[in-house]
């Protein structure tokens, strides 16, 4: 069998600047092509730090689609292998796809290989895995260098690969097993223990460093559509994935409620939506002499027991705009247009006059109710119920007077007190995306919503 052992290095991005392939047959090396490559892109000043490959150097230097024949055919009938092989593997195929190509190889992954035939090591970076078994490296950070470092220790794992009752090698290059698909720094066994059921999960790198937070029905289904998304930020984040914790909830909206308070919590690399910490805006109402209801938002200390909260109040703004658009109220009372007699709107038939005088205070407050409704939960005092973690238990949201307390589980068996519903749930903050959740769950759901006795009060 022979191998391609590959290096390559980028200007950051999916740009190769430097490519390094020799050719391997299990004892020497038969064959090699190293070249630097014109990235037809900048090369930033870290990168250039790191590497010491410079804009000029790469100015005459072969394009790829001028090198791709040679790296097709020198890979030909070969075993592409690389350390962290979905990176190499993954940005030369993307430039054969560039140039209207496919580039597929057998891969091997000579991180996977170490973390099992070489165990316990602190780091499996190449620099560090290369110090702590004697392997010495010219030239860091330079393609051909670090290949050269590859050979010797993929030559080093062939031996203790041979001295195992069966093959680790055999089983990776099976094409029925996950081995080649799991992020490079992650343990099969973290992966195989991940659960099948309902509930959140965590995403860990090195220094076990939360990074992403996502919920599934199927936990272990969706972590596993992480490795094969070829996103760019899935696969860096993957890339640096070295461990994956769970929570089972037992149901999808539990999930969805923990899934957010943790990307609050712990504010995850890679989790962009719902990674804002503090809202610091309150939406209020008021009304004034004449009777009219205002809506208005400010600073959370300036607006006591808001209707909702935002983050920023561009993000208030917007969703007064909308209301004011869908519920036909004035701009002038929703403080949108301010300094004027009447409003624009009404000019456009949009507003129905009340800042003229031509619709009733009454009619035009009614409205502005309606609004007021659709924000607030259509009960002040509710559970909404779900399925437990164990059969013999149920899985609840609790709601007291228009806020959102948590979320816990109780025994099937018995009748539960307000103190009880209190005592089991996991206090969480009350949040926009939280109402939006709750909101979204009960329009599809209105089922699973029990009144809570106003006696228990």
């Amino acid at each position: 069998m022979k191998y391609s052992i590959v290096d390559i290095e980028t200007n950051g991005g999916d740009k190769i600047t430097e490519i390094s392939i020799l050719v391997f047959d299990g004892e020497k090396v038969i064959d090699e092509f190293t070249s630097l490559v014109n990235p037809e892109s900048n090369i930033p000043s870290f990168i250039t730090n790191l590497t010491g490959i410079t804009q000029p150097m790469v100015v005459n230097a072969p394009k790829f689609y001028e090198i791709a024949k040679k790296v097709y055919e020198i890979t030909k009938d070969t075993v592409f292998v690389a350390h962290n092989v979905n990176f190499d593997y993954g940005i030369i195929g993307k430039e054969f796809k560039s140039l209207g190509f496919s580039f597929k190889r057998k891969k091997l992954c000579t991180v996977r290989l170490s973390r099992k035939l070489l165990p316990n090591k602190k780091s499996y970076s190449l620099g560090n895995l290369c110090a702590s078994e004697g392997i010495k490296i010219n030239d860091r950070h330079r393609a051909k260098g670090d290949a050269d470092a590859t050979v010797i220790l993929f030559k080093k794992l062939l031996v203790l690969d041979k001295e195992q009752e069966k093959s680790v090698i055999s089983t990776f290059l099976n094409p029925r097993s996950r081995q080649a698909t799991l992020p490079p720094l992650l343990s099969k066994t973290v992966f195989d223990n991940l659960s099948e059921k309902t509930g959140v999960y965590y995403f860990k790198n090195e220094t076990k460093d939360i990074i992403y937070v996502g919920k599934a029905n199927n936990i272990k289904q969706r972590v596993l559509s992480h490795f094969y998304d070829k996103k760019k930020k899935e696969v860096a984040m993957c890339m640096a994935t070295t461990d994956i914790t769970y929570t089972e909830t037992g149901s999808e909206l539990l999930a969805l409620l923990l899934e957010s308070s943790e990307i609050k919590k712990h504010y995850p690399k890679y989790n962009r939506a719902q990674r804002r910490t503090a809202e610091s805006i309150g939406l209020f109402s008021y009304e004034d002499r004449s009777g009219i209801i205002h809506l208005a938002w400010n600073k959370l200390k300036l607006a006591p027991n808001p209707i909702t909260k935002f983050y920023t109040a561009a993000e208030a703004r917007n969703f007064v705009e909308k209301l004011c658009e869908k519920f036909e109220l004035c701009p002038k009372y929703c403080h949108l247009q301010t300094n004027v007699s009447s409003c624009f709107h009404y000019q456009l038939k949009k507003c129905r006059g009340v800042c003229r005088k031509e619709e009733t205070i009454k009619s035009y407050n009614s409205r502005v109710q309606e609004a007021l409704d659709s924000i607030k939960y259509k009960e002040d005092n509710f559970i909404i119920k779900q399925s437990g973690l164990k059969e013999d238990e149920y899985g609840y949201v609790l709601v007291l007077n228009g806020f959102y307390k948590g979320f816990g589980y109780l025994d099937n068996k018995k009748e539960a007190s307000l103190e009880e519903y209190l005592n089991n749930i996991e206090s969480l903050k009350d949040t926009k995306d939280v109402q939006r959740i709750l909101n979204t769950h009960l329009k599809n759901y209105p089922e699973t919503l029990m009144l809570l006795e106003e006696a228990a009060y």
